[in-house]
């Protein structure tokens, strides 16, 4: 076994996350027929991908459409989608909660 710098690994990654994008396989299908354990090909595509778009602290806003009579026919609920995922909300929701849920799905749609 050598012992390879953080950037000899990190390249080394980098070209093999080439490769799997470039194949046209799933993730399951590429790490089977390269010899690699799935966990290590996921670590990897988060880690380059939030080194190449790091967060910032500045506000994204979106538009956002109302109707006058939401689902329930009160008026008073908000319906959010981000990708194909879909959050009602309610009178009384629990902000901090809603902050945490539309972070994740952003970060994965």
């Amino acid at each position: 076994m050598t012992n390879a710098t953080k950037a000899e690994i990190r390249q080394q990654w980098e070209a093999r996350i080439a490769e799997f994008r470039n194949s046209g396989l799933s993730g399951t299908a590429w790490c089977a027929a390269n010899g690699i354990i799935p966990n290590q090909l996921w670590y990897w595509l988060k880690k380059i991908r939030s080194q190449e778009n790091p967060q910032t602290t500045s506000t994204k806003w979106l538009p956002v459409e109302l109707n006058e009579l939401g689902p329930s026919g009160q008026g008073n609920g908000l319906l959010i989608k981000i990708g194909l995922a879909a959050i009602e909300v309610q009178p009384g929701f629990n902000p901090a909660l809603l902050q945490d849920v539309i972070r994740t799905l952003a970060a994965t749609c």
